[in-house]
């Protein structure tokens, strides 16, 4: 059975400057699932990004809805996990030097630490790492 993958469909104002975002932190793009309207961010073997331009984000909503300004309102948080500490760092300051800016303040437990970014249209993305057997021992000391 193949695995099951997620597809978060995001509006964007300018197709060609997101794609070059996330083609700086280190994704590429689908050349199969990608045109003027629309573009396919891998993220991983089972996550994918796909950026739509305003309109072709509208004709997949519902008549009437309109489309949220990530600028101004939360519409969804995107969460990554991450191999380690270091990778989370990477990714977020990937972010910030390709356009994104910082959505909230790093978080640190000890057992799972993790950074935030809004990329340029808002959009807000977690990353975390977590030392799963510590998270463990922790859930059954609560």
């Amino acid at each position: 059975m193949a695995p099951q993958m997620i597809f978060v469909n995001l509006p964007v104002r300018d197709l060609d400057a997101s794609k070059a975002f996330y083609e700086r932190l280190g994704y590429s793009i689908n050349p199969q699932f990608t045109d003027e309207t629309a573009a396919c961010v891998v993220i991983s073997d089972t996550i994918f990004a796909m950026l739509l331009t305003e309109e072709k984000f509208r004709s997949f909503t519902a008549p009437g809805k309109e489309i949220s300004d990530a600028t101004k309102n939360t519409e969804v948080l995107i969460t990554l996990s991450a191999e380690s500490r270091e990778k989370v760092d990477e990714l977020a300051e990937k972010a910030l030097a390709a356009g994104g800016s910082p959505a909230k303040e790093p978080m640190d437990m000890g057992f799972m630490y993790g950074r935030s970014f809004a990329d340029p249209d808002g959009h807000h993305w977690e990353v975390f790492w977590m030392d799963v057997a510590a998270a463990e021992g922790e859930a059954s000391q609560g």
